[in-house]
């Protein structure tokens, strides 16, 4: 049965309400406990970086330097890939910026440093100092730091209601919280190596500990928070997201079991470095497993939304049936898309179009469907640009 016009531009409508695809983001609301809860954590976090940073600076100035410089390039790197995977309904940048500092600052410094503290303490009056030493933070972290962060993404749910709307919000979401818990840590990882030689040689000793975050960071944190944060959207289930409290569970468990057991791997080396080195490869590989496989669940919803917006334009042949295949499906189906071009320039242009199509899709998702100019202009993108005609001169 054919689906009538009027029936495609309902479905878009839905589509983009259901999505929050194109909404901004006000972060002052004053009559909003969210807003202030927000504000009182992440001052009173900063505050304490701060003065943590003020304490140290005038010894270990130099690894403080180093380790802020290194992990601000690394940070802005994966914060540009992070980004890049939010092709659909993506986020607003201030949103994401909220998020950074929430992970970055309270849920680092006002909550799971303190409960850490406590929690490992209770485990020495229980099972006695040394277990704790070596079990404590495989048993405390993936509880209170994944906890902490995740109270992050309720107050971002509180703060935008309309955004966060499905588990693949939340995946993106928890990477941004798991960034900045991630930079701040390392950062403080960084001085405290620094300081281990009483500050004689701290740029080298904090420069051994800033390459082995850099190149283990890619599966901690980020990977981490995502994982919980997207699970944390199923069990509570959200307008554009049915719940289903069993995978939300799983996947929240799976993160902090991943987590736990990174804390542990010194426990499970017993000393030998050739076996440190394999337990760290599987446990990154385990992390970049389910990271995939969390992806590739939590993005159906938003392909299917994607689908929604674009089918209007499919039945006015503004975009083809094979393009909007592409740009809802996956990398591999967007690499075949590109692939049918007769030659590399036919195959750039196909990119070239695809970009165009998203572009399309999110003026669609921010004049709510209308005939805009701004939608007009993309629309008339789209054909150029499969045309291989040039720009217009202004």
């Amino acid at each position: 049965m054919t689906t009538s016009s009027a029936e495609l531009a309902d479905a878009r409508l839905g589509a983009i309400e259901n999505s929050g695809w194109g909404r901004s983001f006000t972060f002052y609301q004053p009559r909003n406990l969210a807003f202030w809860v927000y504000l009182v954590l992440v001052g009173s976090g900063a505050l304490l970086f701060a003065a943590m940073i003020g304490r140290t600076y005038g010894a270990y100035s130099r690894a403080i330097l180093v380790s802020a410089v290194v992990f601000g390039v690394y940070g802005a790197i994966f914060w540009w890939f992070t980004q890049h995977l939010d092709r659909y309904a993506r986020q607003p940048v201030k949103l994401l910026v909220v998020a950074f500092g929430w992970g970055g600052f309270a849920a680092t410094w006002a909550m799971a440093s303190y409960a850490n503290t406590a929690l490992i303490g209770i485990y020495g009056k229980l099972f006695g100092y040394a277990w704790a030493q070596d079990w404590g933070p495989a048993l405390a972290a993936p509880f209170t730091e994944e906890t902490a962060k995740g109270f992050g993404l309720l107050l971002l749910i509180a703060l935008a209601p309309r955004l966060v709307r499905t588990a693949f919000d939340g995946l993106v979401l928890g990477a941004f919280l798991g960034l900045g818990f991630e930079i701040l840590e390392d950062i403080s990882y960084g001085l405290n190596s620094g300081a281990s030689q009483f500050g004689a040689n701290q740029v080298d000793a904090s420069l051994g500990t800033v390459v082995v975050r850099v190149v283990t960071g890619a599966t901690g944190h980020m990977v981490y928070t995502a994982i919980f944060c997207a699970g944390l959207v199923y069990l509570l289930g959200r307008p554009a997201q049915p719940r289903r409290a069993g995978l939300g569970l799983l996947l929240m468990a799976t993160a902090m079991l991943l987590h736990g057991l990174w804390d542990a791997q010194g426990n499970f080396s017993g000393g030998n470095n050739l076996a440190a080195i394999g337990i760290i490869a599987l446990l990154m590989a385990a992390a970049l497993v389910v990271a995939v496989l969390a992806f590739r669940l939590t993005i159906a919803r938003e392909r299917e939304f994607l689908a929604a917006i674009l089918a209007p334009e499919v039945a006015a042949d503004t975009v083809t049936a094979a393009e909007c295949a592409a740009a809802c499906g996956n990398a591999k189906q967007r690499r075949a898309f590109r692939r049918t071009g007769a030659d590399r320039k036919a195959r750039t242009r196909h990119g070239f179009v695809l970009d165009a199509v998203a572009d399309l899709a999110d003026a669609l998702a921010a004049d709510h469907g209308a005939h805009t100019p701004r939608v007009d202009f993309a629309r008339a993108e789209v054909a150029r640009l499969r045309d291989g005609r040039p720009p217009i001169p202004e």
